[in-house]
């Protein structure tokens, strides 16, 4: 409590002025009034006023009248602070079950050859690995599963439904994803003779009629929205009914949707690449420093290494190139012959091959990419392209900005001619920059990991981490710079 004086203030005991006199007063003001000054400080203040007033005006004129179309779950996640989300906050759309749910219920008929259910089991990792016994730690083996190369839209889903971002009114949201089940619902009528067109657009169609009628869609034009689609994105670019694919990419409603592909379009912003599913699914920071330890102490004993088949039909087939270039070097080079099927999914030895090898050749698959790649770098193998687009055009926020750093590239022309071996341009690096290379590609192996724990890790972040931060970096971009088209 404060004390009261015993004593008045000093204050109260001045003298008060003098109260001026009206005349002088006046005469005073007349010469405020006409003095130039007075006038510039009057139009300052005038269009202070008018600017404050247009801009308040504008800012209630714009605002959407929009009441809250869903209903917040009970039992949502406790908000986290704002640093723990500074880039933004994700809303999830609950589609229609047919979209995503029952297409996971029909997994025994999701392909014309076989089932599968067994893919699709353990959230999209697949079965747990066998065989690896004495190929990976003990310790780690639990961390292996055989997971399919298109199970991203599965895994993306679990995860996000689980993010310590993720919030469940639609108005504290700076993204909104949706779980389309688009590339499973696609796969069942790529290779079918008697599907048509219609059939392969229809799943599409019917996500986005949904969509346009959603009140946070129709505000952003979809600027604001992001999806998984768990195949190549040329499996979505069909221009025309009898070639191959669905449209769904060119559909009316696609256009400003953000898309996460395992193989994106280079030349279209709203693609954006991210790693293919390896088998390798860490349970805890400890289980990927452990995994780091080992395939950088691992003892490799080949120059280079080649997991592949040939195809017959192509001519001038490259991947048979090397296959013949290797198995004709065994001293220097492993070999993994994957016709038919017999590397489906990955197999133990695929994964000792590249844990065997210093570098694995990694020409394009049948379309820029493989899921090869990622397998290849998982063990601490250094990839060699012959494609650019193989790689340093497709995943940017995944792997390091200088390509030579981790990675060789070798003239795939000067191969065919002969004029290139590509035994002596790996050779000629030295023990050191080859050190430095595989040092870099095991510092970005945590990149190329999609975590078993639907919450994460506890520190380390994975793919999923790394590509849903990007793009609500890239929304709030957006919104920054004001870089929309209607």
């Amino acid at each position: 409590m404060l004390s009261i004086p015993a004593q008045p203030s000093p204050e109260l005991h001045q003298k008060r002025p003098k109260s001026p006199d009206p005349l002088n007063l006046l005469t005073s003001l007349k010469q405020l009034i006409h003095h130039p000054r007075t006038w510039l400080l009057m139009a300052i203040l005038s269009l202070q006023v008018i600017l404050l007033f247009t801009l308040i005006t504008r800012s209630f004129s714009s605002r959407k009248d929009l009441s809250p179309p869903y209903t917040p779950l009970s039992g949502s996640t406790t908000p986290q602070p704002e640093s723990e989300c500074s880039s933004g906050r994700v809303f999830v759309y609950d589609l229609p079950k047919p979209l995503n749910h029952e297409i996971l219920q029909n997994c025994d008929n999701l392909n014309p050859w076989s089932s599968r259910c067994d893919a699709l089991a353990n959230d999209g990792f697949g079965q747990p690995a066998t065989g690896i016994a004495g190929v990976v730690p003990e310790g780690l083996a639990p961390a292996w599963y055989w997971t399919d190369q298109f199970v991203s839209e599965v895994i993306f889903h679990n995860r996000i439904m689980h993010h310590k971002c993720r919030v469940h009114d639609p108005e504290n949201a700076t993204a909104f994803y949706i779980p389309f089940y688009v590339g499973l619902a696609v796969g069942k009528y790529l290779w079918s003779n008697s599907s048509t067109a219609q059939d392969r657009d229809f799943h599409c169609e019917t996500m986005l009629s949904w969509l346009q009628t959603q009140p946070y869609y129709k505000r952003s034009d979809g600027w604001d929205h992001f999806l998984t689609m768990g195949r190549i994105s040329w499996d979505f670019r069909r221009s025309r009914d009898l070639d191959w694919g669905s449209s769904c990419i060119y559909k009316p409603g696609m256009r400003n949707i953000t898309r996460l592909l395992i193989e994106r379009n280079p030349w279209d912003y709203f693609d954006v690449g991210v790693p293919y599913p390896t088998g390798f699914h860490p349970r805890t920071d400890a289980d990927v420093t452990d995994w780091q330890s080992f395939v950088r102490s691992r003892n490799r004993s080949k120059l280079f290494c080649f997991a592949g088949a040939n195809r017959s039909l192509i001519r001038n087939d490259f991947r048979g190139l090397l296959l013949s270039q290797c198995q004709s070097e065994p001293e220097s080079c492993r070999v993994v012959d994957c016709g038919g099927s017999r590397c489906s999914n990955g197999t133990s030895l695929i994964l000792e091959t590249f844990l065997d090898s210093e570098f694995c050749l990694q020409p394009r698959g049948d379309s820029f990419t493989r899921r090869s790649i990622f397998d290849c770098m998982v063990a601490g193998s250094i990839p060699v392209f012959f494609w650019r687009r193989t790689a340093y055009f497709q995943y940017e926020w995944f792997l390091p900005g200088k390509p030579e750093s981790y990675s060789v590239c070798i003239d795939r022309n000067a191969v065919k001619n002969g004029t290139a071996s590509i035994k002596k341009v790996l050779a000629g690096y030295s023990r050191e920059e080859v050190r430095k290379m595989r040092e870099k590609v095991i510092d970005y192996i945590p990149n190329f990991l999609y975590a078993k724990p639907q919450e994460g890790l506890e520190t380390v972040k994975d793919a999923f981490d790394i590509a849903l931060e990007r793009v609500l970096r890239r929304f709030k971009e957006h919104e920054e710079w004001g870089f929309k088209w209607q």
